[in-house]
């Protein structure tokens, strides 16, 4: 999967734990495409701390993730609904479940 379209859904799903700079910092980079000189022009920072601070946010979205598994879930779900054999629609539920 690509990693900008991966990280933007576990944004999407776990922003509110994120501080609101590290949110400031993962929008301008990964929603509206700005490098990490923009990223330090804009807010007045190191390059080398936009690149810490994306780094970090990544590593707690991945971290979030294999904890609480909010993203799989989803997509099981939305699995689920295209589903018309009952027995395929319980083994997922119960691999929801499971998780």
């Amino acid at each position: 999967m690509d990693k900008v379209l991966y990280y933007n859904e576990l944004y999407s799903e776990y922003k509110n734990l994120l501080t609101v700079n590290e949110q400031k910092i993962f929008e301008l980079y990964y929603e509206d495409d700005l490098s990490l000189s923009e990223i330090a022009d804009n807010l007045d920072i190191s390059r080398s701390a936009v690149y810490d601070s994306i780094k970090k946010c990544e590593s707690k979205l991945d971290k979030y993730e294999e904890i609480l598994h909010d993203k799989k879930k989803t997509e099981l779900l939305f699995d689920i609904l295209k589903m018309d054999n009952i027995k395929e629609i319980k083994d997922n539920i119960q691999k929801i479940i499971d998780l």
